[in-house]
């Protein structure tokens, strides 16, 4: 059982080392990076969001209802 677990090992040693000098001489190619996409801006709370805010100022600067 001891020397099928070392064979493997040994098996498993070989075959990465095989695949790295492949890769490094160009048989092999390296995966692409994927270019990462930038996603649509996600609103977190009502003061990351311009349309809210732009409304906050101008109910400021002009009350509809000076009591309230």
């Amino acid at each position: 059982m001891l020397r099928f677990v070392f064979l493997l090992i040994l098996f498993a040693v070989a075959i990465y080392l095989l695949v790295r000098v492949f890769q490094e001489r160009g048989m092999i190619p390296d995966r692409p990076a994927r270019p990462r996409r930038p996603g649509p801006r996600r609103i977190v709370a009502p003061d990351d969001d311009e349309d809210f805010l732009r409304d906050l100022d101008r109910k400021r600067r002009e009350p509809e209802d000076p009591d309230a």
